[in-house]
């Protein structure tokens, strides 16, 4: 259900990042192509489903760690794209 939740909440989705945390979990099981964890924006807050278990987690980190300052800047305005 949580993943019905984050969207009731999320003001806008950012697919992009979920398939990408989806993708690295896949280099380990295939199972990982079943998550439906969702990636968004609510305000200027970042929600991100992480999966249950600890690989998981660690998967969506590898994923998110790299580009989260960039992301941090596009919500609170600066950069040169829309976020």
């Amino acid at each position: 259900r949580t993943p019905e939740a984050t969207a009731a909440v999320l003001d806008r989705e950012l697919p992009g990042v979920a398939e990408a945390m989806r993708h690295k979990g896949t280099e380990k099981t295939v199972h990982a192509s079943l998550s439906r964890g969702l990636v968004g924006l609510a305000g200027r807050t970042v929600v991100v489903n992480l999966p249950g278990s600890p690989g998981g987690v660690r998967d969506g980190m590898a994923v998110l760690e790299p580009i989260l300052d960039h992301l941090l800047a596009q919500v609170s305005g600066g950069g040169m794209h829309d976020a």
